[in-house]
């Protein structure tokens, strides 16, 4: 019973800090520049709940808009 617990904490935790945070940078990246105001309030709402785990993954995540094709 004390290690089904513990591995529900776990499970939750690793959820919480890594598995939803990877989903909501995925999210921003393909849907930044296109979103309406509706969802992107919702997509601040997403980063504010899920800050921690934001924080974990940011210095492996890069966000940086892509270079422009100049014809």
């Amino acid at each position: 019973m004390l290690i089904l617990v513990a591995l529900l904490y776990l499970a939750i935790g690793g959820a919480y800090l890594l598995v939803i945070p990877a989903g909501i940078y995925f999210y921003f990246q393909k849907r930044f520049y296109t979103a309406s105001s509706l969802e992107r309030g919702f997509m601040y709402f997403m980063m504010f709940f899920f800050f921690p785990g934001m924080l974990v993954l940011a210095p492996f995540i890069n966000l940086r808009p892509q270079r422009r094709q100049i014809i």
